[in-house]
């Protein structure tokens, strides 16, 4: 590879590391606020799901799962999910395990859009519920990304574990 093109292939993985840590910081502020106190846990968690199935936001399967499993366990729930997206920021921030975090974002992110995908209403244009779900689907991608380029190897513990630089050579040649 020629030097322009390592010099490319460097600033992209730092981009992707920059892109990578700020998301966890965005995720770290996500969970903490979920688990600091008891009102999501114990208030504003079922009020959000019991909103969603009001208002039949839902995919049908996925009414069916909030509304049998999840509201009968809403504390529980609520707790997976504030500690998931805890673990997902620093996951990301630290870059440890950010494979694994990314799958687990990539499920927080896929419950999400499935819970308020008919927020446009039913039967109305699909870029409707596309733009409706501008939150979750761009993470989605971001999360893909993140997997596919082993995203946690720069600027991350998953890097130094490995045993790999930046520019994804090995160390001790």
């Amino acid at each position: 590879m020629s030097r322009a093109g390592v010099a490319s292939f460097d600033a992209e993985r730092k981009t992707i590391a920059v892109v990578r840590i700020l998301t966890g910081i965005i995720f770290l502020f996500f969970g903490e606020y979920k688990i600091a106190g008891p009102e999501f846990a114990h208030t504003s968690f079922s009020v959000w799901v019991r909103g969603w199935l009001s208002q039949n936001e839902p995919v049908g399967f996925y009414g069916v799962f909030l509304e049998k499993f999840v509201l009968v366990h809403p504390v529980l729930c609520a707790r997976i999910v504030g500690l998931g997206e805890l673990a997902i920021g620093i996951a990301l921030v630290l870059g440890l395990f950010v494979r694994v975090a990314s799958v687990g974002g990539a499920i927080h992110m896929i419950s999400l859009a499935l819970a308020t995908w008919y927020a446009p209403g039913h039967g109305v244009a699909m870029w409707r519920y596309f733009g409706a779900n501008l939150d979750h689907i761009p993470l989605l991608f971001l999360f893909a990304i993140f997997f596919a380029t082993q995203a946690g190897e720069t600027w991350g513990v998953d890097g130094l574990i490995r045993g790999t630089h930046p520019q994804g050579e090995t160390s001790g040649r």
